[in-house]
């Protein structure tokens, strides 16, 4: 069997993978990419970007339903899944392509096939056509994650749902009930509410959106119960059975209640992808199902790095495509900077959406001696009165004696892009002072944050 040579070969095409390969392109490295599905990988084909196409027809939904508040009458909207459903298709298509562009104008190899690591730096590539070997003097573990199983919940496309299901239905179930309220269950949550089902979430935690501040997923929680979707904490699924073409769901914890579905939305989490992919011909370790890494993305294998969500959370695609570029640097011998977790943004897109970075405040009271945190509501901020966007406010954290930005906290509409700012603040160095001098454009809801980085010190001019 002839082999093919490489300085890197890269297991898995998603968001880390394509760019790792491509920066390493860029640095002038021999390049390929082993994909056994879709190139774009979860995220652009059955993950975030598919999501957010679905949820912008929730959006011109909810807009449309509320015209007359803006002077316009329209006849009542009605929804035509199949459309929504195909747009979300054709927009990932369209990704889809243009990575597998970006691959090839930066001279990519690409590989379709199961990759297995065979030792000492070869892999096998077995498609339904051929089996290849290749010679890599580097190896980058991009392979991702799944969606986590729940026992005796087998996803059978009917009843019970993955995101896969959730991302192409064939009609809007009458009842949902999402298992599950984190960042992937409150948008499909909100999803399915806007077009019309009715929708219950159930979370093991004492609070949805349990990642971020407290006072943040308060708010949400508030939002949507007002919107319609109930919400039950602190409890979980004790038993259930398919009745009459319905699940029956017994409810167990701080409420102990029944439930009947058409659907029920699996949503706790993912899984990491390392099965079959040859780890026990190496010395990589596993810490709960993710591939130990150090700070550069190194395993325990020399000159094999993994990268993204199997490598550990948190499972965010611009956090693995950051460690694709930091990882190919590092072994080109680049100056690199070791990823700092807590200043990756996280973004929601509910209604109304989530964004933060940083600390939350009970984190940084655990940092700093003293904080200082600011708040300012967005229906204090003319541009958000204009747009009918008022609901939600900004909240910073800063540390007293330093005026360092420990964390920044939002909730509103199209807070997901306003998170940048803080993140660019963050990733500077820049302290209260300079966030108080920067002139902020008006009328934008981008005023809000400066009006609460005032607010933190008590200069707050508009509230």
């Amino acid at each position: 069997m002839s082999k093919q040579k490489f300085d890197l070969v890269v297991i898995g095409g998603g968001p880390g993978g394509y760019v790792a390969a491509i920066r390493a392109s860029q640095l002038g490295m021999k390049t390929a990419v082993v994909e056994k599905a879709e190139l774009g990988g979860i995220c652009l084909n059955w993950g975030c970007l598919p999501t957010k196409a679905l949820l912008r027809s929730a959006d011109v939904l909810r807009l449309v339903k509320h015209a007359d508040i803006f002077g316009i009458d329209v006849e009542q909207p009605q929804v035509n899944i199949d459309k929504v459903v195909q747009r979300s298709r054709d927009v990932s298509a369209k990704l889809q392509r243009g990575v597998a562009g970006l691959l090839k104008k930066n001279q990519v190899t690409v590989f379709q096939g199961e990759a297995k690591l065979l030792g000492k730096g070869q892999i096998s590539v077995q498609n339904i056509a051929s089996t290849q070997q290749l010679d890599a003097t580097h190896i980058i573990l991009a392979t991702g994650a799944r969606a986590r199983a729940i026992p005796n919940m087998q996803v059978d496309g009917q009843h019970f749902w993955s995101y896969r299901e959730a991302l192409v239905p064939k009609m809007i179930p009458k009842r949902m009930v999402v298992i599950g309220a984190g960042a992937i269950g409150m948008e499909f949550a909100c999803f399915y509410q806007s077009m019309g089902a009715k929708v219950t979430v159930i979370e093991l935690t004492d609070r949805i959106l349990p990642q971020e501040d407290a006072e943040i997923s308060s708010t949400v929680a508030k939002s949507l119960k007002q919107d319609g979707i109930q919400i039950y904490t602190e409890c979980k699924v004790a038993r259930h059975q398919l009745l009459n073409d319905e699940v029956q769901l017994s409810i167990e914890g701080k409420q102990n209640t029944q439930l009947n579905a058409d659907v029920v939305l699996l949503a706790v989490g993912i899984s990491a992808n390392t099965e079959n992919l040859g780890l026990e011909k190496t010395r990589i370790q596993l810490d709960r199902g993710h591939i130990v890494t150090d700070e550069y993305c190194r395993t325990s294998e020399k000159n094999v790095y993994a990268i993204g969500d199997v490598a550990g959370p948190p499972w965010l695609a611009h956090k693995a495509s950051h460690e694709g570029v930091l990882c190919v640097e590092k072994i080109m011998g680049l100056e690199v900077h070791p990823l700092e977790v807590h200043k990756i943004p996280a973004c929601t897109y509910s209604h109304p959406q989530v964004a933060s970075v940083g600390y939350s405040e009970k984190q940084a009271q655990a940092l700093a001696k003293k904080i200082r945190v600011g708040k300012f509501p967005f229906v204090a901020n003319g541009k958000a009165l204009a747009m009918e966007s008022s609901e939600g406010f900004v909240k910073v954290i800063f540390d007293e004696a330093s005026g360092e930005l420990l964390g920044a906290h939002m909730v509103g509409d199209e807070v997901t892009e306003m998170i940048n700012g803080y993140a660019i603040a963050q990733t500077l160095e820049t302290t209260e002072q300079e966030l108080m001098q920067t002139i902020l454009p008006h009328p934008t809801m981008s005023e809000a944050m400066h009006e609460a980085v005032l607010a933190a010190y008590q200069r707050a001019l508009h509230q």
